[in-house]
């Protein structure tokens, strides 16, 4: 059919890959970072393009037919009447609308009032709170905002030359908090809620829908965010799970409806392909992996891991609720982490290095419960980030969330998707693939893992966990 390019436009650096569209056969990459200072809020967004002009230097984009975006999340870009920039974009690590967020929910009547209205309650990184704080701080930069778009967004209008006509995708649109997953549809209302007046909006294409064509003859595909875009270069599908290991965790899966949870502890995505990612966060993944290697004395994880296998499941009783940040899921924003079960025989360091990979896990298996008490299949867990290719993680992860366990190659996931989905877009212009149907690409080469003889012990080390969690916490997960 041709040869397709994805582009991943992340906080601080541009992939570019150029596939076969039939295939997904990786040909050519490129990569440039973003000219940004580390930890910045904000950008001028012109540096987005810096970086892919540089990314795509050498004829890397020659014979490519179509192009996918896939870029950072939350990030907004506020333009005035003329489609000029009111302000520098603001990122998605910006976490100054903590306040705005919080003002946001009460405006609304509460927190079950905003899962019910667009599928997640304000945080401060979406854009629907970044008004909020732009029209309480900056009222002068709000009252000139006309139109507002993402990242992604705003690289796809820049490659088409900024027409008339400004696009997003669902994925994209979905972590906005004014557009619905569940009713396909913006809330406008939501929008002069926070910024105080109406402003344009992107439309929002379908998965198969083409953006637009370059001067030069070259489809833009409708694009999408970076986890969207992941989960579609992965290939996931409905009875998938993808958990990330991070400092934080997260845990999302395919699912065929949006969730609206008026607790809050599911944000309800939609994805790249027509389905739904439904995502809960944690906290603290990682970061409690480090924070026992430090405590050890221990030079890296892989001193951790190792250590940790010297051990036994359980840990000879030890357990470690990871709350060291407070907790999103459950929600105990202002608890601190518990070390339980201190006994003579406990106090060891390879007990303790052991119930850190067992708390870690066995909070995202919490987290997984959530979506598996909705109704949300999972029979399959993709593992993401490096602590996932550590022995300890892959040894005790698929007894303790109960299902096989992927461990995926490192690649450019994100890139990927967007190549992919630019690959969908050009064969329903070209008439050789259905819009109900994404191009075949053969999977990510990955590393299987199964309970096994092992299920058992699994939920033995899970069960210890949660009549900690429950004595110490009771009710943090409700009834």
């Amino acid at each position: 059919m041709g040869i397709v390019a994805g582009l991943d436009s992340s906080s601080a650096f541009t992939r570019i890959v150029v596939c076969d569209a039939d295939t997904g056969a990786v040909l050519r990459q490129g990569y440039a970072p973003h000219p940004v200072e580390p930890k910045a809020v904000e950008i001028d967004p012109q540096a987005w393009l810096l970086s892919l002009g540089e990314a795509a230097t050498g004829g890397l984009l020659e014979g490519v037919q179509a192009i996918g975006v896939s870029a950072q999340q939350h990030g907004l870009v506020a333009l005035d009447q003329q489609g000029n920039l009111v302000r520098p974009a603001l990122l998605g690590n910006d976490r100054r609308a903590q306040v705005a967020a919080a003002d946001l929910i009460d405006a609304l009547g509460g927190r079950q009032s905003w899962a019910e209205a667009v599928g997640s309650v304000p945080q401060s990184g979406q854009p629907v709170s970044k008004l909020r704080w732009m029209a309480r701080t900056e009222p002068e930069h709000a009252q000139r905002v006309a139109a507002v778009m993402q990242p992604h967004d705003w690289l796809v209008w820049q490659l088409l030359g900024r027409p008339a006509r400004r696009t997003t995708d669902r994925g994209g649109a979905s972590g906005t908090g004014y557009w619905s997953a569940g009713a396909g549809a913006y809330r406008p209302d939501l929008v002069e809620l926070a910024l105080g007046h109406q402003c344009a909006l992107p439309e929002v294409l379908g998965p198969a829908d083409a953006a637009g064509t370059t001067p030069e003859g070259l489809l833009i595909s409708a694009g999408t965010g970076e986890t969207m875009a992941a989960a579609f270069g992965l290939g996931v599908a409905v009875g998938d799970a993808v958990v990330s290991l991070g400092a934080s965790g997260s845990v999302m899966a395919v699912h065929h409806e949006a969730l609206a949870d008026p607790s809050g502890m599911i944000t309800s995505f939609a994805d790249a392909t027509g389905m739904h990612l439904p995502v809960v966060h944690t906290l603290n993944a990682v970061r409690a992996l480090r924070g026992t290697a430090e405590m050890l004395g221990l030079e890296d994880l892989g001193e951790l891991s190792a250590l940790a296998l010297k051990s036994t499941p359980g840990a000879s009783g030890l357990v470690l609720l990871p709350y060291l940040e407070g907790e999103r899921t459950p929600q105990l924003p202002h608890t601190a982490g518990t070390l339980s079960g201190l006994r003579r025989e406990s106090m060891k360091p390879e007990h303790l290095a052991r119930a850190a990979f067992e708390g870690m896990l066995c909070s995202l298996a919490d987290a997984l419960d959530v979506l598996r008490g909705r109704g949300v299949d999972v029979r399959r867990v993709f593992l993401l980030g490096a602590a996932a290719e550590l022995p300890a993680v892959q040894a005790a992860a698929p007894a303790i969330f109960g299902a096989q366990v992927v461990v995926p190659q490192p690649a450019d996931y994100a890139a990927l998707g967007a190549a992919r989905q630019a690959a969908w877009a050009l064969g329903v212009a070209q008439g050789t693939l259905s819009p109900q149907a994404p191009p075949a690409w053969q999977g990510a080469a990955a590393q299987i893992f199964e309970p096994g003889d092992e299920a058992p012990v699994g939920q033995a080390v899970r069960q210890q966990y949660a009549a900690t969690r429950d004595q110490i916490h009771p009710g943090a997960f409700g009834a």
